[in-house]
């Protein structure tokens, strides 16, 4: 686990016992059935509390400081690309988890930003309760504010349990899902030369 995410875990687990959240998932567990004071469950309702504030804890973080002025002025202006970037989430709508890979490239103008900060970028936003669609905008956009480059491609590749345990139950199901901004929106061979390389041709 990276530094950042151990010390918020450490925070998390300082704070799980005065969570409102433990007594939500204790009543919830109860209006399940089952009884929150058998011995498996004692300590769920702290656990779960923690683990949903860890996969929401996107809402806390400001954009800027994680970015923490990690842009460097270069003269290059072929395509940076990052693939294969893991992401969790959490669906807005079952509040069952999707996860998969992010793919980003974007053509810079004048500046480039730091490579690590794009995966946190991303934790960012899929570190809350999301749709994969907004989710693939959202981490575009804000590339295309804060490093104002000549374009950026965003894809995202991934599976939905809300699809895979229930609903369609379909368990090789994948969504796919692009934003293309700028020059990669307005030409053909930007976009395909991208698309192409996260295919890994």
């Amino acid at each position: 686990m990276a530094t950042h995410e151990a010390e918020l875990w450490d925070d998390l687990e300082a704070a799980a016992e005065s969570d409102p959240l433990r007594d939500n998932v204790r009543d919830l567990i109860q209006r399940l059935g089952e009884d929150p004071a058998r011995e498996g469950l004692i300590k769920t309702p702290g656990r779960v509390a923690k683990s949903l504030r860890f996969l929401t804890s996107g809402y806390a973080q400001d954009v800027d400081k994680v970015l923490n002025g990690a842009m460097y002025s270069v003269v290059y202006d072929e395509m940076v690309i990052v693939k294969d970037i893991e992401l969790f989430s959490l669906c807005e709508h079952h509040l069952l988890p999707f996860f998969g890979r992010c793919h980003i490239a974007y053509l810079p103008t004048d500046k480039v930003v730091g490579l690590s900060k794009l995966p946190r970028l991303v934790d960012v936003f899929a570190r809350r309760l999301q749709v994969q669609e907004r989710l693939t905008n959202q981490i575009a956009e804000t590339i295309m504010e804060k490093v104002k480059p000549q374009g950026v491609g965003v894809v995202i590749e991934a599976k939905h349990l809300c699809m895979i345990m229930r609903g369609v139950e379909k368990q090789n199901s994948v969504a796919v899902t692009s934003a293309m901004l700028g020059v990669f929106r307005d030409c053909v061979q930007t976009r395909e030369e991208f698309l192409s390389l996260v295919r890994g041709k």
